[in-house]
């Protein structure tokens, strides 16, 4: 199993204090990251709510996905969670965004996006984005909550200027 070390009060506690609001696009993560956040109480002040856009037709309809981006560069890519954030940020208003896709197991994978392959895209006011690939290892379970988990730590280094 992945270790996983993030303390999610602290996070909501960072977002109370520099006044951000947060929204997720989730799509391998099925919302979990939106529970890690709304667990903590008093979050309300700092999270909008989630796109659980798990299918490609959720990606396009919802936030606004190209299918042409989907179809070029595979739902589990740099370019669709880049374009679900802008689009989960869009329809929103909110300040700030987590966007997820990947492969979580046991199948789906293929050789070049084997089973643990998720792309996490953050972004932020004033056109402040990154997107970056991770691969985590373990059981479907595991690879979403350290997903989930790195979502978060990915965002907050993206706000503190990272």
């Amino acid at each position: 199993m992945c270790e996983v070390f993030f303390s999610v009060p602290a996070f909501v506690d960072f977002l109370r204090e520099r006044g951000f609001r947060l929204v997720t696009a989730e799509s391998c993560t099925g919302g979990l990251i939106a529970k890690l956040v709304t667990d903590v109480a008093g979050s309300s002040d700092v999270f909008w709510g989630a796109f659980v856009t798990y299918s490609n037709d959720a990606k396009t309809r919802c936030l606004g996905v190209s299918e042409d981006t989907v179809r070029r560069f595979g739902a589990v890519s740099r370019e669709t969670v880049e374009a679900m954030a802008r689009g989960a940020l869009a329809a929103s208003g909110a300040s700030a965004c987590i966007a997820v896709s990947g492969v979580a197991g046991p199948g789906g994978g293929s050789p070049e996006k084997p089973v643990g392959t998720v792309f996490i895209g953050a972004r932020a006011g004033e056109g402040r984005h990154r997107e970056e690939e991770f691969h985590f290892c373990g059981t479907r379970e595991e690879v979403r909550r350290a997903s989930a988990y790195k979502a978060l730590a990915f965002v907050e280094e993206l706000l503190r200027g990272g």
